[in-house]
Formats: structure tokens, sequence, C-alpha cells
């Protein structure tokens, strides 16, 4: 069974990482912001991003998802703005700059790594420490008990539901999957103020994608649905993927006379 396309699923995402972008321009008065995304793949972020007028650098492990980032940012006309680097989240300084981005993206990466809590701290690291914009994407666990349950695998769908990691079983391809609360206490552990948490995938990855080719306007009203119920709790707590974005909280004023 098709889905609707890639596009519709990362389209809240885009949405609140661009708004962020904007209003760290804004507090920072620097129209180009460095920008470090982490895991960031063939660029479906890294990109776009570029387009708004920012210095990217992309880290991640696969140099063949590199070189289609190299080829996508050409076609893009913004290859003078990315840059991709071969490397991991937990060697992350071994390729970036420890304090020196105005946006750190971690998308894909903290369900796969092996210590979650080490990730976020380095991905929080590479901040500049006096203001600067997280945006964590990870797998959402109810996503993935409600797909196994609608596909009749209700045994796996328990399993994952039970299991420490949220895995419902062996060869489930995903390390490791977050609730809500489980991503933002994460997040907030580092140090971080949470600004805000969507639930992604909520409708997408359940419908058809014939559904959506044969319907007038379907894919439009999916959109819509899909950004009216990304910030409801109730909906972020079986969305396929969750997106928390986070700040440096600011520095507290000196007292009077000190």
């Amino acid at each position: 069974m098709s889905r609707p396309s890639a596009s519709l699923r990362t389209a809240v995402v885009w949405e609140v990482l661009r708004g962020a972008l904007d209003q760290r321009a804004k507090l920072s008065d620097r129209a180009e912001l460095a920008v470090l995304d982490t895991g960031g793949g063939t660029g479906n972020f890294a990109v776009p991003a570029a387009r708004l007028g920012h210095r990217v650098t992309v880290v991640d492990p696969s140099p063949n998802a590199l070189f289609a980032l190299e080829r996508r940012a050409a076609e893009a006309g913004v290859a003078d703005r990315v840059r991709g680097v071969q490397g991991d989240a937990r060697g992350l300084f071994d390729v970036a700059e420890r304090g020196a981005y105005d946006a750190v993206l971690c998308h894909g990466v903290l369900e796969y790594v092996d210590d979650p809590a080490e990730g976020a701290r380095n991905a929080v690291a590479a901040l500049r420490p006096d203001g600067g914009t997280l945006s964590v994407l990870a797998s959402g666990l109810g996503g993935a008990v409600l797909g196994r349950a609608l596909a009749g695998h209700f045994t796996e769908a328990r399993q994952a539901l039970t299991s420490p990691g949220g895995r419902w079983g062996e060869g489930d391809p995903m390390p490791r999957r977050f609730t809500p609360e489980q991503l933002t206490a994460l997040i907030t552990g580092t140090g971080l103020d949470v600004v805000s948490v969507h639930g992604v995938r909520v409708f997408a990855d359940l419908v058809p994608g014939a559904l959506v080719d044969t319907e007038p306007d379907a894919l439009d009203a999916l959109a819509r649905l899909e950004a009216a119920a990304a910030e409801l709790p109730a909906f972020q707590s079986v969305a396929s993927q969750l997106h928390v974005l986070a700040q440096v909280p600011p520095r507290a004023a000196p007292a009077a006379g000190g």
C-alpha cells in the first residue's frame, strides 16, 4: 500500500523549523545563520534552510547520502552554502565545532545512537552558549503501536507497547522509540527550554496513497488535518514521529548594583 508523499509527511516539521530560523535570525541580528544538521542525509531540511540564506553543515555517516546531498544542493543553486562531512553523533566534534551554531537539527538520530542522552548533549554542546535553537525529530512509540495493530499484528503491537525501547520484535528495524514525555524529558535534561512539541505523520502513514490520489483536493485536506492535529497532545501520543523545538535559556540579567 503506497503512502502520501514524503513532502507531506515533513511539512509540519519544516513549517515549525522555518519559523524558528526566522526568529533566531531576528534575535541574533544575523540574516545568515550557522546551522548544523546531524544525520542530515541527502538534505531534506539542509537544502531548504540554505535556500533561506543560511550556511548549513551536514554531518552524516553515509558517503552515498553525502554525495546525493552535494548533487541536490547544486541543483537547488545553494552548493556554496551547504557543506557535507562524514561523521556521526558520537564523534560529532571530530568534524564540527563546539558552541559555534545558531541552530542544530537532530533528526532521525536519537533513536539510533547507543546513548540518546549523550547524543542530545552533543547536539546541545554545538549550539552557541549565548543563544541557539535545537530541532529534534524522533520516532514515536504510539504511531508504531497503532500501525502494527491496524495491520492486524496485535502481538507485535503489544510488544512495542510494553518493551522498554518500544520495539515490536527482533525484526523491527527501529532500535528505539519515544513517548512525548520521554523525548521532552531527554531534551530538558540537557538544560534547554522546550518551546514546542508536535506530532508528525499522525495520519499520513495510515492513509492509503490511492485514496489521496483519487479524491479531489485530498492531499491539501490531509496536510491541513496533519497541521491541525500536530499540537494536540492526544494526537502527539499516536504520531509516527515527534518533533521537539528547544532553545538555550536566556541568561539571567545581573542583579542591580552587582
